[in-house]
């Protein structure tokens, strides 16, 4: 397994860097991040939870490392963790029937029927 807090900090020192390249690449990317607090209509831990989630269907280690942490913080219990990750296996699940349909049917259109 990783170290996770390890790569957490390696990870945001990259970024860090890319932040000096590209300043409005990182201010773009905050700007993004952070407009779902302004709405108010998801509590932060709700919003962490989802990010959790996403990041196991974007197979993403540094979302996981940083939407952990965050979902720690704001009161994320270990269960609430476990259900949304169970949301994404589900999705992850229920995008590969979907898209095997759409196998089939390729499968449908290449063979005449």
């Amino acid at each position: 397994m990783l170290d996770w807090l390890g790569y957490r900090k390696e990870l945001i020192g990259r970024i860090g860097e890319i932040g000096k390249l590209s300043p409005d690449t990182l201010k773009g990317y905050q700007t993004l991040s952070g407009a779902g607090e302004k709405t108010g209509h998801l509590d932060a831990k709700t919003r962490e939870l989802i990010s959790l989630a996403v990041a196991v269907t974007t197979r993403c280690d540094g979302c996981i490392t940083v939407h952990t942490g965050e979902a720690l913080k704001h009161g994320a219990t270990r269960e609430e963790i476990a259900e949304a990750l169970g949301v994404a296996v589900a999705m992850n699940a229920g995008a590969a029937i979907v898209f095997s349909a759409r196998v089939m049917d390729a499968v449908n259109a290449h063979s005449g029927s």
